[in-house]
């Protein structure tokens, strides 16, 4: 039985875990958003998972890791040239391509710039188009069980990807160089640390610090791109990373062709990203009407959560 008041306490305890974990995340690292963005990013939201990620994580809390801290995957740096032969001809082919419609919300916004994709896996098994493909690659990935998505990742001359955090840190990002510039004019910056990519050479990072990437060379950059899972201490933590990747990530799924099938989230995403557009429009129209919108729109989500 509750005392009189006791809700209320507990409220304010779950609220007052929640901010400070959610500045804990803003804090983290030496890069951040400004405040009004943080406000509403994805990052803020989640921030109670993923303090808990953070403080179970088996390997170091740092933008960038050491290969030996993931020495699973040393069996796909090895093979590369073979991932190479494979991604440079589905790149020849037509294959590593730009989502048609709005059917992949994770990865929507780099298409602008020309980033493109080929998925190989995605939270879940190998793509039949992938598995028809690029059976090596596949093959090589299933030796790995430790990766949950996977893709050929393009970003041509001249492309560059706005900061941002990944939502998720219950995984950590593999970078493997196939075809690139080999130059630091083409390089990925995770909070403030710029690295460029090599052929043959692979990168770990924490893909939840704020990063950012360019291609300032006149050479197009191929990559394969790995989500793996961030090894953590106890049980309940992998019981909810689990939950997450299996329920929740696994419905970004999306197509390289028709047939590989689309996950609900990416489903209701084509809809929703319609009414983002009316926003976009009305952001352009009137940006003091727009943000005044948004803010107050949130600020009405707190109230009505803090005075329930």
């Amino acid at each position: 039985m509750l005392v009189p008041g006791s809700g209320s306490l507990v409220k304010m305890v779950v609220l007052g875990g929640f901010a400070a974990t959610a500045a804990y995340v803003h804090c983290r690292g030496r890069v951040r958003h400004g405040f009004a963005r943080q406000l509403t990013d994805h990052s803020t939201f989640l921030a109670p998972v993923n303090a808990l990620f953070y403080l179970c994580s088996r390997v170091p809390n740092r933008p960038f890791l050491e290969l030996n801290d993931l020495p699973e995957l040393a069996v796909l740096t090895a093979r590369w040239r073979v991932i190479r032969d494979e991604g440079l001809r589905l790149l020849d082919e037509g294959f590593v391509r730009a989502a048609a419609g709005y059917t992949d919300l994770g990865f929507n916004s780099f298409f602008r710039t020309g980033w493109k994709r080929f998925y190989l896996k995605w939270y879940g098994e190998a793509l039949p188009s992938a598995e028809r493909l690029c059976p090596e690659t596949v093959r090589l990935l299933r030796e790995v069980p430790s990766i949950h998505g996977a893709m050929f990742a393009l970003l041509p001359p001249g492309a560059r990807l706005v900061r941002h955090r990944d939502p998720f840190a219950g995984s950590l990002r593999y970078h493997l160089g196939l075809s690139t510039p080999n130059s630091d004019d083409c390089y990925i910056e995770v909070d403030g640390i710029r690295r460029g990519w090599r052929d043959g050479e692979a990168l770990i990072f924490d893909e939840t610090f704020i990063h950012h990437a360019e291609n300032r060379t006149d050479q197009t950059r191929l990559i394969l791109f790995c989500d793996v899972d961030r090894p953590l201490r106890g049980a309940l933590p992998r019981v909810i990373s689990r939950f997450i990747v299996n329920h929740v990530v696994k419905a970004t799924a999306t197509e390289n062709v028709p047939g590989d099938g689309i996950g609900v989230a990416n489903r209701l995403f084509a809809g929703i990203y319609r009414a983002r557009l009316l926003a976009k429009r009305l952001k352009a129209w009137d940006r003091r009407v727009y943000y005044g919108l948004k803010y107050a729109v949130v600020g009405a989500t707190l109230a009505a959560i803090i005075l329930r």
